[in-house]
């Protein structure tokens, strides 16, 4: 019988252990965290009144960890509430916690000796069958299970959490040789599914796989830089999207996680037991050196590789200059050869392939990783897949290295290598001369519902969005155009999708395999209507979002959405409508068309109001008003959820929605609501009727309008864009106590968003957004 983890100990309060603190308990875990006493008291502190004996001063600690986890800008908690699963103490008091406790994880200093002292009390106090890991990015395992009991040395293992924890999907474990399997197994399905992890197992070398791998591609780019005579910014365009790497790329990314750390990775790597060959591969150029020294480390002092200052309200980017060992203006420029490469179908080998010496450069650089990573095998993992998933859930990369190496060629690369003199290990012979790639071209291990033809069919399609029957008498309509923006051929296959569910379908999902559920409507197409002054068509277009909502929400069949990610505007609406809701836990869903001049045109102003009243309770003014001003504060100020559970909270999703934490299992566990919902005989709701406060709600809006647009909070033209939103929520011109009925809202919606689109102002937001990719506010 599998184990469950209820309880947790997490023994040390910084920024790491609270992190994991916080993200257990987004999990459901109860949470004990403690950390040491505090120092010494000041005087000002006893004037105070605390002495060594009050309990505010000996959890002085933890205290500041979950204060460091409430503060918004942490984003440490899915929503704060969830603070409330999280019991506060000290090691020196309170270690008798851990005595119920599931899972004890260590998160302390990255010193042997502390770890190890930690240990002796967690043996004293944790019940006998209680998982115990230390949480480390390079200490041996190894070095601290020896210093155990052989009972706890079965129930030890090793893990690294990656920083921030709540959005770095990678996690690495470390079992010993005396690590019960079942406690692996059990432990792997825990923070797999319940904190929905990507679990790659380590061997207990230094650095583990992740950061062993990671950190010599950074110090091998950056050796490289000087001696092809380069400067950061062409190195970070060589080394970033065309790498299938994030924009960071090479100094962006040291700069991020601070070049101390970096220093560290590589004094981790040249203090341990390897070859002096990997030692000078692992050794800091002097300018990255001459910056460390001089307490450049990075975006944490406001200067590293790269300097950011504003002077006269503009901001300025420079960048380092090991040659004159000074700050330059940064000028971006992506050379031709990476704009070439990336416009190809394989920009892998297009910028490999290229004759220049920025190309020398790239093909240098990947060539020298992919050697690399086949050295390290079996050395930190005897299964290469691992190091490409490390790869790609640690340090966002697209593909994996030995992916990548099958889509340079895997046979063309190797002759490329060769040629160049460079050793290539025997293993990645022997599989050349078996035949075989890395990966073979359909491969399908995935426990996971996949669209690949043999466990889902294809049954309709367009540019916007496919329709799949993915077993069971559930269909699931996969949403897949440029940022899933809603067009007209979006709302052509959820129109085909309603027709195909009546045909005794048991029930469909919504949902994307996108980097994003929607961004929202197409502007594109809006700012073409606009600009013909096409109003009947965006009337019509509008109505047509308008009326498959309706159908959605009405559908005999339940329709169950599986959000992510970005979930703004038209992409909300159609959610908003769905019968049941499955999002994962980084969902951040809002209606965001005040920002572009408009209102939300497709039934979400309509449907976050009735949800809003139905939450109220009574129906009387003094508990419908506090609601009205709440939909209306949310629309108008263009709110979105910062997680899943904050928009459960907040109003702006179900609050019955269920919240996956492992992305991965999204669309299986969507599906699973929708024949939950079939197997009990799924009704869809009665029509409703809204009640509306008329002139008596919009007068207490407008006073709050007034208010802020008098102290600067909003513009003149936020102020008209509210008012709009204000005239539909409160029912237009009607008296206080009135009732409508839906269709009544949505026609004052679509003569808003229609009236709206006539604009100037609106046109220059939507041109703003389209250009730049963020609001203007005129």
């Amino acid at each position: 019988m599998r184990r469950t983890i209820q309880k947790a100990a997490v023994l040390g309060a910084g920024v790491m252990g609270s992190a994991i603190a916080a993200l257990l308990a987004g999990a459901g875990v109860r949470v004990v965290l403690l950390d040491i006493l505090p120092g010494e008291l000041t005087p000002e502190e006893r004037e105070m009144g605390f002495s060594e004996e009050s309990l505010a001063y000996r959890n002085h600690l933890a205290q500041l960890g979950l204060k460091r986890m409430l503060e918004p800008k942490s984003r440490m908690l899915y929503h704060s509430s969830h603070a409330d699963r999280i019991e506060l103490g000290n090691m020196t008091d309170h270690m008798n916690l851990l005595a119920d406790c599931d899972w004890i994880i260590e998160v302390v200093p990255e010193k042997l000796d502390i770890k190890l002292a930690v240990m002796r009390k967690v043996q004293q106090f944790r019940k006998p069958d209680s998982i115990v890991s230390t949480n480390t990015s390079g200490i041996s395992i190894h070095d601290i299970a020896a210093e155990l009991s052989p009972e706890l040395q079965k129930y030890f293992l090793g893990v690294h959490f990656f920083n921030p924890p709540r959005y770095m999907h990678l996690l690495e474990i470390i079992p010993t040789a005396d690590t019960d399997p079942g406690v692996l197994a059990d432990m792997t399905y825990f923070v797999s599914q319940q904190l929905g992890k990507g679990v790659v197992f380590a061997k207990d070398t230094p650095n583990f796989i992740a950061n062993r791998i990671g950190g010599f591609v950074n110090i091998n780019a950056m050796q490289l830089m000087m001696l092809n005579n380069l400067d950061i910014p062409t190195v970070d365009q060589l080394t970033g999207a065309v790498l299938g790497r994030p924009a960071t790329a090479t100094f962006g990314t040291a700069d991020m996680v601070g070049l101390d750390i970096l220093a560290n990775v590589s004094d981790n790597i040249r203090q341990s037991d390897v070859g002096e060959n990997e030692k000078e591969q692992y050794t800091l150029p002097d300018y990255i050196k001459q910056l460390i020294g001089q307490g450049a480390l990075g975006n944490k002092t406001g200067r590293g590789c790269y300097k950011k200052s504003k002077k006269g309200g503009v901001r300025e980017t420079r960048y380092w200059n090991p040659r004159s060992a000074d700050y330059e203006p940064l000028t971006v420029t992506v050379p031709d050869c990476v704009k070439q490469a990336l416009a190809s179908d394989n920009k892998y080998a297009a910028i490999c392939g290229d004759d220049s010496a920025l190309g020398r450069f790239a093909w240098q650089h990947l060539k020298s990783v992919l050697l690399y990573c086949a050295e390290k095998v079996p050395e930190i993992t005897d299964d290469y897949t691992l190091i490409d998933q490390a790869m790609v859930w640690g340090y966002n990369w697209e593909m994996g290295p030995f992916a990548i190496w099958d889509k340079l060629g895997f046979s063309q690369t190797v002759r490329r290598m060769q040629a160049d003199g460079d050793k290539v290990p025997e293993w990645v012979l022997k599989r050349l001369a078996d035949g075989q790639n890395f990966y073979e071209e359909k491969r399908n291990s995935s426990p996971y519902i996949q669209l690949d033809g043999e466990r889902a069919t294809r049954l309709e399609q367009n540019e916007a969005a496919s329709l799949w029957d993915i077993g069971d008498g559930v269909i699931y309509l996969d949403l897949h155009s440029k940022q899933n923006a809603i067009s007209e051929l979006t709302i052509t296959m959820l129109e085909t999708a309603l027709e195909v569910l009546q045909q005794r379908q048991a029930g469909m999902v919504l949902g994307s395999r996108g980097k994003l559920f929607s961004a929202g409507a197409d502007l594109n197409m809006v700012a073409a209507l606009i600009e013909r002054k096409d109003w009947r068509a965006i009337e019509t277009l509008c109505k047509r979002l308008q009326d498959v909502n309706m159908a959605l929400k009405y559908s005999g069949k339940p329709v169950v959405a599986a959000p992510f990610g970005t979930t703004v505007g038209g992409g909300a609406e159609i959610v908003m409508h769905c019968a049941g809701v499955t999002a994962y836990a980084e969902t951040y869903m809002g209606l965001v068309e005040a920002g572009v001049g408009l209102v939300p045109g497709g039934g979400g102003c309509k449907e976050l109001l009735w949800q809003a009243c139905a939450r109220a309770g009574s129906q009387t003014r003094q508990t419908l008003l506090p609601a009205l001003q709440r939909t209306w504060r949310t629309i108008a100020a263009a709110s979105v959820s910062t997680s899943a559970h904050d928009g459960m909270a907040g109003g702006q999703m179900d609050r019955a929605a269920s919240v996956v934490m492992n992305k991965d299992a999204l669309l299986d566990e969507a599906k699973i609501k929708a024949l939950e919902l079939s197997y009990k005989n799924y009704m869809p709701p009665l029509p409703v009727r809204i009640p509306l406060l008329g002139e008596f709600g919009k007068a207490a809006i407008q006073y709050e309008l007034q208010s802020m647009q008098q102290g600067g909070f909003v513009s003149e033209y936020d102020a008209f864009i509210g008012n709009k939103i204000a005239h539909i929520l409160t029912g237009g011109n009607v008296l206080a106590g009135a009732e409508a009925d839906e269709t009544y809202l949505l026609e004052l919606e679509r003569e808003a968003f229609v009236s709206l689109c006539g604009e100037e102002k609106t046109g220059q937001r939507i041109a703003h957004m389209l250009a730049a990719g963020k609001p203007l506010r005129n």
